[in-house]
């Protein structure tokens, strides 16, 4: 009898279903977003702003003060660069924010 390494198995299940690799990849980026805000800003920036979702190459990102909003934007070209360095290759390409 052959088994197949967990690690393997799951990589054929994932490109086989191309919309799960895709969720799956969407929330990756939503936890390395956190990250690089928990990195980049203080806790008191960070906790003002939440990834929300990724489509089309554009993050949203919820911020419940003007203050995160506005760091943000002004960042936005940092954040973008920091995310797709962690995850390994460009997934993001802008930012929105809604404040």
């Amino acid at each position: 009898m052959n088994f197949t390494p967990l690690g393997k198995a799951l990589d054929n299940k994932m490109n086989s279903q191309n919309d799960l690799k895709k969720q799956v990849e969407a929330s990756q980026i939503v936890e390395i977003t956190e990250k690089v805000l928990k990195n980049m800003f203080d806790n008191d920036i960070a906790k003002h702003a939440k990834p929300l979702f990724l489509k089309n190459r554009t993050l949203t990102i919820s911020c419940s003060s003007s203050v995160a909003a506005q760091e943000i934007r002004l960042n936005q070209a940092k954040i973008v660069k920091k995310i797709n360095k962690e995850l390994g290759k460009k997934e993001v390409d802008r930012i929105r924010y809604l404040a």
